[in-house]
């Protein structure tokens, strides 16, 4: 028998809301909303110029940020009327580019962590789009930043168990919903500083153009639960990430990297490109360390960071899509990190 072919991504399409902030602006929200609160708040300041983030989209005016208290229903009908509009946006434009219908889709696997909907987004666009009534869904939540690549990984597979299949991969993470405003702790003026909103589209399929996938796994490291994550508390989630994670990162990330690489064959030598999410700068210089790669090398991360700031699991997408664009026949490697505390990985080849 044949082979069966790898899983391929026909199409990207990336969309964000129409708010855009720079980090000058939201360094100056910050330096009022926290001023009293946050001891050593002229030093700490420096966040926002060491985060290397230029500007980045938010799905509500400045004023609402600025405007008091919002509870979790209210954020929560925010996130979905704007999780939809982002999502029907990139879907429409992604299903295009491979010259598709939303008829021709098998499958949607939706990726969100950063608001609930029951039923869920898909259910929800397909009374914005006409996807078959048989089209099957698969919600996930939970994976956080890990979500991009992991996102992937399950569409890849879900493609894999179904020859023929077509699969619309969508990732939308709004993050600045949630800001809170009863939180004048460091950790929320950390968040402020690095995330911002966006939304992302694949289509895959095992025919057709476009780069093979030809294998994911992923990595959970032991007694890791606090590092990253949500609380869920009265006025919505509270971020958790810990001071740990770029040290983690440097010390713990090649290992595991390269025992993935093995079971598939491969190692770091074998790479040509490195399709990282950029979690913050300080991540990205740590990957850096970790893969031996020069200063500065994750030039794509680096540049979507600069121009959208961390949008959570999207982020790896937007940064897939503009490392695509140059054309060059190469083996990516992608990673990310997400709650539990986890690695993600994804083998990639461009021709």
């Amino acid at each position: 028998m044949d082979a069966q072919p790898n899983p391929r991504i026909r199409s990207i399409a990336t969309a964000v809301p129409g708010h855009r902030m720079t980090q000058d602006e939201v360094k100056n929200f910050s330096s009022s909303f926290f001023a009293g609160a946050v001891s050593g708040l002229g030093s700490l300041l420096g966040i926002f110029s060491n985060a290397a983030i230029g500007a980045g989209y938010v799905c509500a005016p400045r004023s609402w940020y600025e405007g008091g208290e919002h509870g979790f229903e209210e954020k929560n009908r925010l996130y979905l009327e704007n999780a939809i509009s982002l999502l029907k946006e990139a879907a429409v434009e992604c299903l295009a580019a491979s010259g598709l219908e939303p008829r021709d889709i098998d499958l949607i696997v939706t990726v969100s962590t950063t608001g609930i909907a029951t039923p869920s987004l898909d259910a929800r666009l397909m009374n914005e789009l006409p996807f078959r009534r048989d089209v099957q869904r698969l919600p996930i939540f939970g994976l956080g930043c890990g979500g991009g690549v992991l996102g992937l990984a399950r569409a890849a597979a879900c493609v894999r168990a179904r020859p023929g299949s077509r699969v619309l991969l969508l990732v939308v993470e709004l993050c600045t919903l949630t800001f809170r405003s009863r939180d004048r702790s460091v950790r929320n003026l950390v968040a402020t500083a690095l995330f911002r909103d966006g939304a992302a589209a694949a289509v895959l399929a095992d025919h057709g153009p476009g780069p093979e996938i030809s294998a994911w796994g992923e990595y959970t490291w032991p007694d890791s639960l606090d590092i990253m994550g949500w609380d869920v508390v009265d006025d919505g989630l509270a971020v958790v990430f810990s001071r740990s994670i770029p040290e983690l990162v440097r010390t713990r990330m090649r290992c595991v990297t390269e025992e993935f690489l093995a079971s598939e064959g491969l190692g770091l030598h074998d790479i040509d490109s490195f399709i990282c999410h950029p979690g913050g700068a300080k991540v990205l210089d740590a990957l850096e360390s970790a893969f031996n790669l020069q200063p500065g090398g994750l030039e794509e991360s680096r540049a979507v960071l600069r121009d959208y700031g961390n949008m959570s699991a999207a982020t790896v997408l937007f940064v897939l899509k503009r490392a695509l664009e140059h054309r060059v026949p190469r083996r990516h490697l992608l990673t990310s990190l997400g709650p539990g505390f986890s690695a993600a990985f994804l083998v990639l080849q461009s021709t």
